[in-house]
């Protein structure tokens, strides 16, 4: 689908885009001089929760984690939002203020947007952030024994579906939002401070911890092995995986990523379907030196849930 485009941009006739097309990633990333590069980013979505506040800081989250996945921090951000004409405006409002609030938690700002009419109501950002050309995070640079580090937990698929079902319980709502909204502004800053020993980084959104390992695997040039009894959930996913309640995109995670997925027969089938399990605004998923991890975790919540591995570059297996 994007083979077109990247013909039309070689990387040797734009120097100075660091991070493109050619090794996709989590956000474009332009050199400006030896100090500075702009980091380029966008997301948006329909609604995954009820509450029109809490739509619009879970999305603004979402968005503004692309740029702390590539070691930046965010400056400002433009609205994307696709509104129906029945749906009054004051729900709107919410939203925007959910979404410009988070903003200004990051230390950015809300410098314009744009608005369009839709059957469905969808909303996100543009954000434009900064980092030091030679302090760029990506996807790619993992290294065998390298310990992964999850910042957020998972299930945030499941439970939102759960929600929209409405078959969640309110105490598993919260805590999933409250997850969902969470910015990854300071596990991003600790993962600064450990410079080189930070070899990979990535966000865990919707293709799921299998997916998005397997794009760190495959750009690194290696295998991750992940424990899955180490696997951080959130309250409420055993619950409503084992009633099988999954967001479409699960299966269709599921039957483009498992050719590349091994996973302990011991597993059921709901527990192999969460390896799949598609996050909104999910944790960093870090490649950090063996000897560092313990620092981190020292500094910032998360989990170590496995290791990167010398195996056939891409692959997963879970253990």
């Amino acid at each position: 689908m994007l083979q077109p485009l990247s013909d039309l941009f070689q990387p040797k006739d734009y120097p100075a885009l660091l991070v493109g097309l050619n090794e996709p990633d989590d956000a474009a990333v332009y050199r400006l001089n030896d100090s500075q590069a702009i980091i380029s980013t966008v997301d948006f979505f329909p609604p995954v929760v009820d509450e029109p506040y809490e739509f619009g800081a879970i999305a603004a989250a979402n968005a503004l984690s692309d740029v702390y996945a590539m070691g930046g921090d965010p400056l400002f951000a433009l609205n994307l939002v696709a509104w129906p004409d029945d749906l009054p405006a004051e729900i709107l409002s919410e939203v925007l203020r959910g979404g410009a609030e988070k903003v200004r938690e990051a230390g950015a700002a809300i410098a314009g947007g744009h608005t369009v009419s839709d059957k469905e109501p969808k909303y996100g950002l543009a954000v434009t952030g900064i980092v030091h050309p030679a302090h760029i995070f990506t996807k790619g640079g993992a290294r065998p024994g390298d310990a992964l580090i999850l910042t957020k937990p998972l299930g945030a698929g499941t439970i939102t579906t759960a929600i929209k079902q409405g078959r969640a319980e309110e105490s598993d709502a919260r805590s999933c939002m409250e997850s969902m909204r969470r910015l990854n502004r300071g596990a991003a800053a600790v993962a600064r401070q450990l410079g080189s020993a930070v070899h990979a980084a990535t966000d865990i959104t919707g293709f799921g911890l299998a997916g998005h390992g397997h794009e760190m695997a495959h750009l690194s040039g290696c295998g991750l092995r992940f424990d899955f009894a180490s696997l951080p959930w959130l309250p409420g996913t055993e619950k409503y995986a084992r009633e099988w309640i999954f967001p479409g995109g699960a299966e269709r995670n599921e039957h483009f990523y498992s050719q590349w997925v091994t996973a302990r027969s011991t597993l059921a089938d709901w527990e192999r379907m969460l390896l799949f399990d598609p996050q909104t605004s999910g944790g960093l998923l870090l490649a950090v030196s063996p000897e560092k991890a313990d620092e981190f975790l020292a500094q910032s919540s998360g989990w170590r849930i496995g290791q990167a591995v010398t195996a056939p570059p891409g692959s997963i297996a879970v253990e």
